[in-house]
C-alpha cells in the first residue's frame, strides 16, 4: 500500500510539472488565445478536493514555489495562494464522489475568481490601477470560462490516472498476500 502512495505522489509531482511546462511555455506560444486556463489551479484544487486538505497544501506549495521561482516578484506570492486553494478544498473531501463533475466545476470557477481578484488586488490595485471592469471583462472572465472548460477535460484525466495507480496499488497487495 504504502509504494502506492508514493507512486501516487510522484505521478502527481509529474502532472504538476507537466501543467506547469504547458501552461508557461506552449499556452503562450499559441496565438490564437488571448487568455490560458490555469492547469496548475485546476490539479491543485483537484487534488485537494480528491485527497484532502494535507494534500491540497502540499501540491500547492508544490505548484505555488514552481510560479515564484518563474516570475519575478516577492517569494511565496504565488504559494500562499495555492496553499489557500489546497487546504480549502480539501475541506469538500467529504463531498467527493468519483463521478460528480458539478461540484468541482463550481469549485474551479470560485477558485479561478478569487486566484484573479487575488492577483488584481496585490498586482495592480496596489500600483493605482483602479479599472476593475476591464480588467474583469478582459481578463478575469475569460480566464475564469476558459479554465472551467479546461477543468472537464483535466479533472477527468487526473481522475482516471488516480483510479489507475489505486488499481495497481490493490492488485498488487492482492498478489503478495
Amino acid at each position: 500500500m504504502k509504494n502506492a502512495k508514493i507512486k501516487q505522489v510522484l505521478i502527481n509531482i509529474l502532472f504538476i510539472v507537466l501543467a506547469f511546462t504547458v501552461q508557461n511555455c506552449v499556452f503562450p506560444l499559441l496565438p490564437f488565445l488571448s487568455v490560458t486556463p490555469n492547469l496548475l489551479l485546476i490539479l491543485t484544487f483537484s487534488f485537494g478536493f480528491i485527497h484532502g486538505k494535507n494534500a491540497g497544501m502540499f501540491y500547492g506549495v508544490l505548484s505555488g514555489l514552481m510560479l515564484d521561482l518563474f516570475y519575478s516578484g516577492p517569494f511565496g506570492f504565488y504559494t500562499l495562494i495555492y496553499v489557500y486553494i489546497g487546504y480549502v478544498n480539501g475541506i469538500f473531501t467529504k463531498y467527493y464522489y468519483e463521478d460528480y463533475i458539478i461540484l468541482p466545476l463550481i469549485l474551479s470557477i470560485v477558485n479561478e475568481l478569487c486566484y484573479s481578484f487575488y492577483i488584481y488586488l496585490f498586482r495592480f490595485l496596489i500600483r493605482g490601477r483602479l479599472d476593475l471592469p476591464y480588467y474583469f471583462w478582459t481578463i478575469i472572465l475569460p480566464e475564469t470560462i476558459f479554465t472551467a472548460v479546461t477543468t472537464l477535460l483535466v479533472y477527468r484525466l487526473f481522475l482516471s490516472a488516480s483510479r489507475r495507480v489505486k488499481d495497481i496499488g490493490k492488485r498488487r497487495d492482492k498478489h503478495l498476500v
